[in-house]
């Protein structure tokens, strides 16, 4: 990806970059446990309020600007709708009715719409080697999350795999699922936009504070016994999933969303469930399966290609800037009024000859 940051900052922006995906695969495995003893609505809420609060408050110690303008909060205020509320909201209710692997699936699907829309919207360069680690990231995670009897009977019998009729998907939970990936794919296109009139960390902050409030409003409403069956380690992994994996981790994201490839950032969703896969493995004694682990080398594979699809097709070439010439033509200036000598150069038009 490219980024604003120096060269000598790379090694430590990298690590960043894989952060919020490495921080969002941990937090699912700590609200697994959570999720039999609370509400989702309040849940997602509770993911989202606390940590836009946290956001704000290191946005004030880092010196950013709030919001302001009229035009600043409309354009907070549908991100909020979409990335909060809607991705959130379609998040916990279809945890609650899919099973995570499908679920996982197709929530981490979403940097294909980010593709399709960056690519329509930003004219954002994707290319062969893009849209084959694309097809690769989705061929990956399907390894990981979906049953594998699934796959195995899809190659023993071809795609006649049926899940039900529209109604049975979402009822389910799929069709939920699918709805937070557009959420989240739209709202990583919407930054772009905001960041035109806030400051993303301040306006990260915000969109969760105002993307939570109808949550907890709808929670207080529909839902009943939020927390009164919540326990000690209930509360320490709803901690973690606030300040890990919501608030640090979607700081980190939407900040990096705001200038660089969409593509790019959005390819590394791809990790979120190899982290969820290892961890959960690695505390919860779930074993991956062969066709688990061929997933996992595929998603690498798949993120590798989108990031370096330029390099892949040929296209090195070095981007010089008004500035760098500047600071190139002046020492060089300085150096020939000194001890060189005007020279003029005679340039004309000739024909090609073919040397014999």
């Amino acid at each position: 990806m490219q980024l604003k940051l120096s060269a000598s900052q790379l090694p430590f922006a990298s690590f960043l970059l894989i952060a919020p995906f490495f921080l969002w695969g941990t937090a699912m495995v700590a609200m697994k446990g959570v999720i039999p003893h609370t509400t989702p609505l309040f849940m997602a809420g509770v993911r989202l309020i606390p940590a836009g609060v946290l956001i704000l408050i290191a946005a004030a110690f880092m010196g950013k600007p709030q919001p302001k303008g009229q035009a600043a909060w409309l354009w907070i205020a549908l991100f909020a709708l979409v990335d909060g509320t809607l991705f959130q909201g379609f998040l916990a209710e279809g945890l609650v009715r899919t099973s995570a692997g499908l679920g996982s699936v197709m929530i981490d699907s979403q940097p294909l719409a980010v593709a399709l829309l960056s690519l329509w919207l930003f004219q954002e360069h994707i290319g062969f080697w893009g849209w084959l680690g694309l097809g690769l990231g989705v061929a990956g995670i399907s390894l990981i999350g979906l049953p594998d009897e699934w796959i195995l009977h899809f190659f023993n019998s071809g795609a006649n795999i049926t899940i039900g009729n529209w109604q049975d998907l979402f009822a389910s939970g799929e069709g939920l699922m699918l709805l937070a990936a557009l959420s989240m794919a739209v709202g990583t296109v919407l930054i772009r936009f905001v960041c035109r009139h806030a400051d993303p960390v301040s306006a990260t902050g915000w969109h969760m504070i105002l993307g939570g409030l109808p949550l907890w409003g709808i929670s207080s409403v529909v839902e009943s016994q939020q927390w009164e069956n919540l326990g000690g380690s209930d509360l320490v992994a709803l901690g973690y999933a606030t300040v890990f994996g919501s608030a640090i981790a979607y700081g980190l994201f939407f900040y990096f969303a705001s200038s660089g490839s969409l593509t790019s950032l959005s390819s590394l969703t791809f990790l979120t469930p190899v982290f969820a896969l290892l961890f959960g493995n690695l505390f919860l004694s779930e074993v991956l399966s062969s066709l688990q682990w061929v997933g996992v080398f595929l998603t690498l594979i798949s993120i590798y290609l989108i990031n370096q699809r330029d390099t892949l097709a040929g296209q090195n070439n070095v981007t010089v800037t008004v500035g760098e010439i500047a600071n190139i033509q002046q020492p060089i200036s300085e150096a020939s009024a000194k001890k060189l000598n005007p020279l003029t150069l005679a340039v004309r038009e000739s024909k090609t000859e073919i040397l014999p």
